[in-house]
């Protein structure tokens, strides 16, 4: 018998949901096959066949909860009819049990659980200022783990317990009907809700006309197509334009951590994703030293695969700076929210026809768009943030400016 176990599924990453089983037991399967699928906070996975042979048991349902290691199932060596099943498969481990199951109680931390925690542990813990004596470690030997620290902070206060305790499910009526939220969903809600009790979050906004690139796209989007085997998109030029000016404001594209601020010389842009499970921030790296055709390359591969849930752990992290383009929904103006532990993020928005008036005092009809940059005011002051809409604005209605880095 083969066993199929959770694999590794990245830092920070203890848990995951069995979204979907692929085959059913008695189904014969082939070596390095894809039989079920993992839907952890941060991706969808496929979990491979160990071995070639047939699936005798499945241990954990769709829907239920895993730990890394947990055994999933087994495989047995040829037809089904040839296997014996086991007497009692394994419902779950303990860690995979039903929400409703009453845990154990887990002693409080010792200040050694949390020396022996991971280093990005042990930093979350500093930024939250979370009390540690009061946060029961779940990984091994009692350390603490991120997913411990994120309810910490998460969790109501006790002079707030009486007005933020969750409130028991009611009852759905006749034209309603309750869905579990995802573990993606359940991720974003927690670290946007983080981002908002961290950050001292503010928005500017600025607009920018698009007449420039939207003539520069339109006489070269066919060659430039034929030639890279990519569109000619929108979001390249802003990539660009965002580098140019984090180049000019560091703090935009650094990060605050503990009492000190770590100023990133490097420049990996997350490019905001919206698919059906939710939003997800895929990351393009080395920006500054990639073309705007490998850069639209990078955005329009991490797209499609964000979409089908293939996107890996290690390209979704280590984000220095994001965008996000509400304007393909059609929204005019909204004010992002940061995502942390990034400082900056910077919002698109619908391109609109409006009356601009001229430097000669004429008025025009414009293709107008509307930037929103929201910061965290702690790390960047209201001057830096101003000047840095005004760079990507002057980079974007002068294209010139990112082909000679000025």
């Amino acid at each position: 018998m083969a066993q199929i176990v959770v694999p590794t599924l990245g830092e920070s990453v203890s848990e995951a949901t069995v979204a979907q089983w692929l085959k059913k037991e008695g189904d014969t399967v082939k070596a390095d096959e894809p039989i079920l699928e993992l839907e952890t906070d941060k991706v969808t996975l496929e979990v491979n066949a160990p071995s070639a042979g047939t699936l005798v048991s499945i241990s954990v349902k769709q829907g239920e909860n895993v730990k890394v290691g947990a055994i999933l199932g087994e495989i047995g060596a040829g037809s089904a009819a040839n296997d014996v099943k086991p007497a009692a498969a394994a419902p779950a481990l303990a860690a995979a049990a039903p929400a409703q199951a009453a845990p154990a109680p887990a002693a409080a931390p010792s200040s050694s659980a949390l020396d022996n925690s991971g280093p990005a542990v042990r930093k979350m813990v500093a930024d939250n200022n979370v009390d540690v004596s009061n946060v029961a470690g779940s990984g091994k030997d009692g350390r603490l783990t991120k997913d411990d620290v994120v309810r910490a902070t998460s969790a109501p206060t006790p002079a707030t317990s009486a007005v933020a305790a969750p409130q028991a499910p009611r009852e759905t009526g006749p034209r309603e009907e309750r869905v579990k939220m995802t573990r993606l969903r359940q991720r974003i809600a927690v670290r946007l809700k983080e981002a908002q009790n961290t950050a001292a979050m503010l928005t500017t906004f600025n607009e920018v006309d698009m007449t420039a690139v939207m003539e520069l796209r339109n006489k070269y989007k066919d060659s430039f197509e034929k030639k890279h085997g990519v569109k000619m998109g929108f979001m390249s030029f802003f990539v660009k334009a965002a580098v140019t000016a984090l180049k000019d404001i560091p703090a935009v594209n650094g990060e605050i951590n503990g009492e000190d601020i770590i100023y990133k010389n490097y420049y990996d842009l997350g490019v905001a994703v919206s698919t059906p499970q939710g939003l997800v921030v895929p990351v393009v790296k080395d920006c500054d030293s990639k073309s705007m055709a490998a850069i639209e390359k990078d955005i329009a591969d991490k797209g499609t695969r964000a979409r089908d849930g293939k996107l890996t752990i290690d390209e979704m992290t280590g984000g220095t700076f994001t965008i996000t383009n509400g304007g393909v929904f059609g929204s005019l103006m909204s004010t992002p929210i940061l995502n942390s532990p990034q400082s900056g993020i910077l919002g698109m928005h619908k391109i609109q026809q409006r009356p601009v008036v001229m430097p000669d005092g004429s008025i025009a009809a414009r293709p107008m768009m509307y930037l929103a940059l929201s910061y965290d005011h702690r790390i960047i002051d209201g001057r830096d943030a101003v000047t840095f809409l005004v760079k990507v604005k002057e980079a974007i209605e002068d294209p010139q400016r990112l082909i000679l880095d000025i």
